[in-house]
């Protein structure tokens, strides 16, 4: 019988915030292997430290970048990310959709109609009447 994992508060705050690193296995930084107070999993802070690692320590951006398993292009969106909004621009983008994704009174108004017009209509080709409406 498989053991059951013990359950990792933090990791779960990471995961619900969206911030928990997906791989960080790939993070070789010092400080992450024998500090406890730096974690791996938490990917705001070792995105913060990768760029002070180059701004503060200069380390070579493509060094930086290898240390803490991510590419040159993710570690120029990181820096100019913290220089533009400080340590929330290190936060991952919101996830989801950017507008309004909501089914306009027009819409329904228009569905309700041509349902009444014809009650048979299957719920495809009522896409496709709205498709080609709107």
């Amino acid at each position: 019988m498989a053991k059951a994992r013990k359950r990792d508060p933090k990791s779960e705050a990471l995961a619900q915030d969206g911030v928990l690193n997906p791989n960080p296995e790939v993070v070789r930084d010092a400080l992450f292997a024998g500090n406890p107070f730096f974690d791996a999993r938490d990917l705001v802070q070792v995105r913060y430290e990768m760029v002070r690692r180059h701004r503060v320590d200069g380390v070579a951006i493509s060094e930086a970048a290898a240390t803490f398993g991510v590419t040159r292009p993710t570690f120029y969106k990181a820096q100019n990310a913290l220089q533009t909004a400080g340590l929330t621009g290190l936060l991952p983008d919101r996830r989801g959709p950017r507008d309004g994704h909501k089914v306009t009174a027009e819409v329904i108004a228009f569905v309700t109609e041509l349902k009444a017009a014809s009650p048979e209509l299957t719920t495809s080709r009522c896409l496709d009447a709205v498709e080609a409406r709107f």
